[in-house]
């Protein structure tokens, strides 16, 4: 894990560009905005204060930002990494086991959409579900408001993950994910559901065999403050962050 925050190299930044039209002219150049974006992810930054010596005025970076979340763009980079990382670590590009869970998480003040309160956790904010290969990589995102069930609203992550997952035969969750998310994980995915939780004569935190990487992966969110809660007005701003997270951890890795 990289401990500070490192601007795009020159052969990190040829792995994404192809999703760019980098031959256009423009004021602006895209490499220095996406690592405004990732400056903000990592340091937690507000976006009116960033550094107009070292990056474009913050309101062009964050103009891209709500641009390229709402086209879809983020979700293009997420997805070719993963492709990119696994085809580098030797595995199929897609996988074939997946793991659902959810992570609820406090809510910045004066932020009033698509919040709850989790009875279970004692918390007032939002609630992350995300899908992930057994390498940890984060396939699909789905923020809600914490005081929905995960099995309820869990089908979003299924949805998300259709068209990207076509070896996929198994996904490992918790008990939160019984019920009606099973037959919807059938249904969408052709998808078996397998239950893997502690026993029942343990306590505290258990390390379960393969659903571990999951657990694993929301403790690398640590790592970006911006994501140390939730600060985002919207819940698919919410979801962006969590796929740029996930595309910073696999670009810090390309040497």
């Amino acid at each position: 894990m990289v401990t500070r925050f490192i601007e795009l190299s020159n052969s990190r930044w040829e792995v994404i560009a192809p999703i760019f039209n980098i031959q256009r002219r423009r004021k602006n150049q895209l490499r220095d905005v996406l690592n405004a974006i990732f400056f903000v992810l990592r340091t937690g930054m507000q976006w009116r204060n960033l550094s107009q010596t070292r990056y474009p005025k913050w309101q062009s970076v964050y103009y891209y930002f709500y641009r390229w979340t709402n086209d879809g763009t983020f979700e293009q980079i997420n997805y070719l990494l993963n492709l990119y990382d696994r085809e580098q670590s030797g595995r199929e590009p897609t996988p074939s086991l997946c793991c659902a869970d959810a992570q609820s998480v406090k809510i910045a003040p004066l932020i009033k959409k698509e919040k709850g309160f989790d009875g279970n956790k004692k918390i007032n904010g939002r609630k992350r579900q995300v899908l992930t290969d057994t390498l940890g990589h984060i396939w699909a995102a789905f923020v809600h408001g914490a005081d929905r069930h995960d099995s309820t609203v869990g089908y979003e992550l299924l949805i998300r993950a259709a068209d990207m997952m076509p070896r996929l035969e198994k996904i490992l969750t918790d008990k939160a994910y019984q019920g009606d998310f099973r037959m919807q994980a059938k249904e969408i995915l052709d998808a078996d559901v397998e239950i893997a939780s502690r026993p029942p004569t343990e306590k505290g935190f258990v390390p379960v065999k393969k659903r571990w990487v999951v657990e694993r992966t929301f403790g690398w969110l640590n790592f970006y403050r911006r994501l140390s809660k939730d600060y985002e007005r919207t819940a698919k701003s919410a979801e962006n962050m969590l796929l740029l997270c996930n595309c910073a951890l696999i670009l810090n890795r390309i040497t």
